[in-house]
Formats: structure tokens, C-alpha cells, sequence
């Protein structure tokens, strides 16, 4: 089949994809404060940047759209060199993004799927060249793909899950992209998914939260209405998962989770629980030590029964050259930060992980892609063995929480990782008519009883029904003016602010 068809399983027939052209991208930011600090890896967040682009779209016949996408402008987990500052690393997120832009205009007429697929290689090696590792190099496509395929939905009338179900991006197996997907039914794999109507939120507890009342200072406590300790929030959401942050220190790691605990047995009801190790251990050796720990502490018992999966325990330069199957015997593992390129799932695969994570930030395709290989081992095995997660990249209320929703949701994801709602006090960070925008549209995802728009979670669940709309997921405007427009990045490669540090 070329490129620009796509088969229709309802029907048995083929027609052309549509096609688009990108015209302009228009760049802004806007920042926000977190209500509490969070710990994930090396770094303490209290503040942080978003990145909001605006796409113009021309369809063949004539018409135009605009497309909107959001994504938080992470230090420290594209790139997480000690080298450089946040600062450069929001820069190196810019660039990878300018990149894009670049090669996304250059093509003219193409699918939208099309659009990611043929600059996928230049993309890659053009952000080498500027010094990006391939997870940096991800976000530029992965804003790109988002903006373009709201224009299209918007312009066609289209929701993404019926977008992603007719195929209308083009979407299809490329030998020089994914040969492991040769001769699978693609087509019909995307025909088949549904989207939920609701999705369980997965609570994340990072390195620095208070788990109790006395692990709060005097003057700590915020007093804005929302949880602050791990007690309060499992009372407050009645949530049933949890992601546990550990930190590549297993004495410290087993103290922490003994503590989390004693709460979640305590008051959790029947919970279930990931870990989250992001990069910190060296090797297999320590978070498989880590947990035969866990599993030889009575205190642990029913967490370690209550556990998942492990996600990306060890760092990305041995990730993928290190087998995992001894600990990978006892827990499934996922990679996460190592899901830099199309082939790192495949390559992840052969040393005994089981899954990888789901993020929008690194790209919708990426994902759709990496879950049609997930449908096919587990026809082709007849099990359940390997499984695709959906993870956070602190993804904030308004557009970039409903985009990252809908996609998971679509891929048949039962819970996803959640951690906007309880670091930053929902869409504080914009101006009121746009939180009132987005709650009148998307009521049954938000609420607004006092202070800021927030996300609706009830007993432990987010409703997703307002997310099926023209577009992509997002139904309400984004307040532009109130936006700044993004800076220009360097234009060559950014010198480490602290080169010592490379060694």
C-alpha cells in the first residue's frame, strides 16, 4: 500500500489519505509555579516553563486550520547531563522544536503521518549535530504532530479517536522505520480502538513528599483546599495506583517506601503501585537488590505484592546494553528516558523488558506504533506478557493534559500517571477567561468550586466524554495574547555551562 492510502477494514476499500501542508508555526511560552516542590531523579522542581504553538494548516481543497499544542519544557529528563543548566536544557528543547519546524515546512504536500516519517531520519540527525540526544530531538515532532492533527480534526470536523480510526493521518508500516511490523495489520488495528470514557489516575509521590502531617515543617503547609501529604491525598482523590519515586539509594529507598507504606495499607483499600526509578540506578545489580529487599521486609509485603511493574530503574548509557532478565523474571520492567528512538522499544524487547511508557512527549506516532507491537507479540505469543504504560511529563491542565488523555485512552490504557493536578494548582497559570473556557466545555474533566480550574478526579477517576470533540481533544481557546512568544534558541551547539561536570 503507498503512503498516501489507507484502507478502510469497515469496508474493505481504499481511498487517499488527506493531505496537508504545514504553512507557519507560531511559538509562545508561559510559565507556572508548582504549589508544592517535586523530586523525580536529580533535580527538585518549584517552578517550571510551558511551551504553547500555534499551526497553520492548508488542505488541498483550499481550506486552512489552526492546530494548538501544549508541553511543558522539562530540565533535566530529555537531557540530563549535569553539563547543563536547566536553563540550556530548555534551550535544547527549543531547538529540536525549530528543527522541526524547519523540515515539517520544507515538505510540502503530505499525510500527517507522512510529515513525521519522512523528516523522522533528518530530524535525528540534525538535532545530532546541535549535540541533542534523540529523546530532545522527540519533542519537536511531538508538539508538531499534536498542533497539525487538531488543525486537520478541527477542519474536517473529526474527533482524534475518529481521526485515528479512519486513518485520516495516514499512519502505516515503513520498512525503514519498523520492519518489526511487517505484515501486520495496522489498518486494522487502528480501526479497532475505542476511546474510554474514563481512565483511572495514577498518583504520583515524588522524592520530597510529605507522607504525614509531621513530615511538614511549621510554615510548610500551603492551606490552598488541595492534599499535601501522601495521607491527605488518599483520602481526598480515593485513589486506587500509585507511582513511587525511588532514588538510587537502597537503604534510603526502603526507609521512604516502609513509610508509604504503612499509609497506603492503611487507608488505600486494595492499591496498586509502580516504581519509578528514572535513571538513578547504575545497573541491574542495584534495583534488583532494591527488590529482594523489599520482598525479605515484612513492612513491604503487601507493596510488593501491590507492584506493577518497575519503570526505567537504570540510566539510559546502559539501558539498552545491559540484559535484565534475572530481575526481569520477578517484575516486569518498562523503559521510559531509554525511548529515545522507533527502535529502542524493539531493542529493549531482546535484553528482557516488557514494556515502555507512553508520553506525549515523545510523540503520538511513537506511541500508536509501540502499541500496535505490544498487539502483535501478545497475538503472536498468545499472552499478556508485554504491555505499554502511560506515564507523565507533569502535563498541565487545559490543552496538554486533554491531548495526552485522549491518546492514552484511545490505546485501550486503563490508568495513567498523573501529577499536574496535585504539584501546580490546576490552571492557575492562566488568565481567568480561559479557565472559564475550558470548564464550561469540558465540564465533567474539571471544576470550579472555588479557586482555579482544577481537574475533576473522583473517586479516583477522571471522565473523559467532553475529550470527543473536533479536533484534538481541546474544545476551548487558549488566551494567546496573554502568551509570551517563545525565544529563538542558539543556533549551533550550546556550550555546557559546567564542562567539568561532562566527565
Amino acid at each position: 500500500m503507498q503512503p498516501s492510502q489507507q484502507r478502510d477494514p469497515a469496508v474493505g476499500s481504499t481511498r487517499e489519505a488527506l493531505k496537508v501542508k504545514l504553512e507557519s508555526v507560531d511559538c509562545f511560552e508561559r510559565d507556572f509555579k508548582l504549589r508544592l516542590p517535586f523530586r523525580f531523579g536529580v533535580i527538585t522542581v518549584t517552578e517550571g516553563t510551558q511551551a504553547v504553538i500555534r499551526a497553520s494548516v492548508a488542505l488541498q481543497d483550499g481550506r486552512r486550520a489552526i492546530g494548538i499544542a501544549a508541553e511543558s519544557l522539562g530540565a533535566k529528563w530529555f537531557d540530563k547531563s549535569p553539563a547543563f543548566s536547566d536553563a540550556q536544557n530548555l534551550d535544547q528543547l527549543r531547538q529540536a522544536l525549530s528543527v522541526a519546524i524547519a523540515l515539517y515546512c520544507g515538505r510540502g504536500w503530505s499525510t500527517p503521518f507522512g510529515l513525521y516519517a519522512d523528516t523522522y531520519r533528518d530530524q535525528l540527525t540534525g538535532c545530532a549535530d546541535l549535540g541533542l540526544v534523540p529523546l530532545v530531538a522527540c519533542y519537536g515532532p511531538a508538539l508538531l504532530d499534536r498542533a497539525i492533527l487538531d488543525a486537520l480534526g478541527r477542519a474536517e470536523g473529526l474527533s482524534f479517536a475518529e481521526m485515528i480510526g479512519r486513518n485520516a493521518a495516514g499512519i502505516h508500516v515503513r520498512d525503514d522505520l519498523t520492519p518489526d511490523l511487517a505484515g501486520f495489520d495496522l489498518a486494522g488495528f487502528l480501526h479497532a480502538l475505542q476511546p474510554g470514557r474514563d481512565i483511572a489516575v495514577r498518583h504520583t509521590v515524588g522524592l520530597v513528599d510529605p507522607i504525614v502531617a509531621s513530615d511538614q515543617r511549621p510554615g510548610e503547609r500551603v492551606n490552598d483546599g488541595l492534599p499535601e501529604t501522601l495521607a491527605e491525598v488518599v483520602r481526598h482523590y480515593g485513589a486506587r495506583y500509585y507511582k513511587l519515586k525511588v532514588g538510587g539509594d537502597v537503604a534510603a529507598d526502603l526507609d521512604r517506601l516502609q513509610r508509604i507504606a504503612a499509609v497506603l495499607d492503611g487507608e488505600a483499600g486494595g492499591y496498586l503501585a509502580t516504581l519509578d526509578g528514572n535513571e538513578q540506578y547504575d545497573g541491574v545489580e542495584g534495583i534488583a537488590e532494591l527488590w529482594r529487599r523489599m520482598g525479605e521486609t515484612p513492612a513491604l509485603a503487601r507493596l510488593a505484592r501491590a507492584t506493577l511493574f518497575i519503570e526505567q530503574p537504570i540510566k539510559r548509557a546502559r539501558a539498552l546494553t545491559t540484559s535484565v532478565e534475572p530481575l526481569a523474571r520477578l517484575k516486569p520492567l518498562i523503559i521510559d528516558e531509554s525511548d529515545g528512538e522507533l527502535a529502542s522499544f524493539p531493542a529493549a524487547l531482546r535484553l528482557g523488558y516488557s514494556g515502555v511508557s507512553s508520553k506525549n512527549c515523545k510523540g503520538l506516532y511513537k506511541s500508536i506504533l509501540n502499541a500496535a507491537r505490544v498487539a502483535r507479540l501478545n497475538a503472536d505469543a498468545g499472552t499478556e506478557r508485554h504491555f505499554m504504560s502511560a506515564e507523565d511529563l507533569t502535563t498541565l491542565a487545559g490543552v496538554s493534559v486533554q491531548q495526552d488523555l485522549a491518546l492514552v485512552s484511545l490505546l485501550g490504557l486503563g490508568h495513567v500517571e498523573r501529577n499536574g493536578h496535585h504539584f501546580i494548582d490546576g490552571m492557575s497559570f492562566a488568565p481567568e477567561p480561559e479557565q472559564a473556557a475550558f470548564a464550561r466545555t469540558h465540564p465533567d474533566l474539571y471544576s470550579r468550586s472555588g479557586g482555579p480550574t482544577r481537574l475533576r478526579i473522583e473517586a479516583g477517576r477522571l471522565q473523559l466524554g467532553s475529550l470527543d470533540c473536533p479536533g484534538y481533544a481541546v474544545a476551548a481557546d487558549t488566551d494567546f495574547a496573554s502568551l509570551r512568544r517563545m525565544r529563538a534558541p542558539p543556533t549551533g551547539r550550546i556550550a555546557p555551562a559546567y564542562p567539568e561536570e561532562a566527565a
